[in-house]
């Protein structure tokens, strides 16, 4: 089942899938990206995981396994555009990745790329000429705005002329491949890149393709930014990584809070991905692991960037995730709330949290406990917004919930959370 190419990506969903590098860092094969792409087709593409995204530095034949090389030496065309390593990724070897792009398709699931802003700093000492920019990489480098963490790339100097023409070489590549989705990364670093991301945009428009474009890191995300983020893509990340530590989880709550009011649909907030399952294989930060985060810690990661209508993108190796963690990731009942018509925080009390997602017949209302210790909780449908309802069922045990005098007592987890349809 192909993928229609002409299909609207301004969904009204936030997109979901998976992403290579909590598990295997800047040093992905093919191998590993197909045996995850096999096990969301199977397990998790009727419940909405569609999207399969090949990290950082797929055009360096030796990434580094847990940093990057001190200098960058990726798989470079004539025109300085970046090319799959061979030596990773078999299918490539004629420097396209077509046939992997079309095998995912085949799946009935979407591929994407990440990408660094920029021009790789080896097309600029070599001086490549830019296609169809009468120009070359060296008058169009801003070797003064590198990014802080990564070797790859000089920024682009857009005032020079020619140079929107290499983001559109790049992006009619990308279009030939068949990539239906571009991660973006270092462009919202304080100062966002704001020039960067909107010529990134437009080589989007321009390439014959819909592309979803993914913007990372969001460190420090000011909402001051907002409007122009969502004219120029659809997703950007509003933290730095997010890893398997329960502060980080914690910490996020208050970005959630902050910019889940003005989610719409096409122009998402992105609480990052969901460092889930098997990490670190050969990843950047720590060893190889299950992740660190308690089973109920998963649940509540995964409520509140419902809740937020975040996209979801699971972090671990799909086909070593553990059954109970699965599980978080098939029910279908919770995923629906990526479909609320407008979700908030309405309460925030020391250790408790209270979320209300909106829908045509009913709310969903979640119950956060932030507490080292389980809480028994009290919850009045008149504080919530829902006095009127007369049926509770919470959705992730899948049963109801005893309703007496406008109010339910809940018993919540540590780091826990019960999410209750009220209707």
């Amino acid at each position: 089942m192909r993928i229609d190419s002409q299909r609207k990506v301004r969904a009204g969903l936030p997109p979901m899938g998976w992403n290579s590098w909590d598990c295997f860092g800047s040093s992905v094969t093919e191998a590993e990206v197909m045996a995850n792409a096999q096990f969301m087709a199977q397990h998790l593409l009727p419940y909405g995981w569609d999207t399969v995204v090949v990290d950082i530095q797929w055009y360096e034949p030796e990434a580094g396994v847990h940093a990057y090389q001190p200098v960058s030496d990726p798989v470079l065309d004539e025109w300085g555009r970046q090319l799959p390593a061979p030596g990773r990724f078999p299918s490539a070897a004629d420097g396209s990745f077509r046939e992997l792009a079309d095998r995912i398709h085949d799946l009935g699931l979407r591929f994407g790329l990440h990408m660094m802003r920029g021009i790789p700093r080896r097309a600029v000492d070599l001086d490549l000429p830019v296609l169809g920019g009468n120009t070359t990489a060296a008058r169009i480098a801003d070797r003064g705005n590198v990014c802080p963490w990564n070797p790859d790339n000089y920024g682009i100097d857009h005032s020079a002329p020619g140079a929107q023409a290499f983001y559109d070489s790049q992006l009619a590549l990308f279009a030939e491949w068949g990539v239906d989705f571009v991660k973006l990364d270092d462009v919202l670093y304080p100062p966002t890149q704001g020039v960067e991301i909107a010529a990134y945009s437009r080589a989007i428009e321009r390439c014959g393709r819909p592309i979803v474009l993914s913007l990372s890191p969001g460190r420090a995300l000011s909402l001051a930014h907002r409007e122009e983020l969502a004219l120029h893509s659809e997703m950007w990340r509003i933290s730095d990584d997010l890893w398997d530590a329960w502060p980080q989880l914690e910490e996020m709550f208050q970005r959630a809070a902050r910019w889940a009011p003005h989610q719409r649909p096409g122009a998402w907030a992105d609480a990052d991905m969901l460092p889930l399952g098997r990490l670190g294989v050969r990843a950047h930060v720590g060893q190889e692991r299950d992740s660190r985060l308690t089973l109920e810690e998963q649940r509540t990661m995964i409520t509140l960037w419902v809740m937020m209508r975040s996209p979801l993108m699971f972090g671990g190796h799909l086909p070593a995730t553990p059954p109970e963690t699965l599980g978080l990731l098939q029910n279908a009942d919770v995923l629906r709330l990526l479909s609320s018509t407008g979700s908030r925080e309405i309460v925030r009390d020391g250790s408790l949290v209270i979320w209300r997602a909106d829908f045509p017949d009913h709310e969903v209302c979640a119950v956060f406990w932030l507490g080292d210790e389980s809480q028994e909780v009290t919850v009045h449908l008149s504080d919530v917004g829902s006095e009127r309802r007369g049926q509770v069922h919470d959705l992730w045990a899948g049963d109801g919930v005893p309703l007496r005098d406008g109010s339910v007592r809940v018993t919540v987890p540590a780091h826990g959370t019960r999410l209750l349809r009220l209707s």
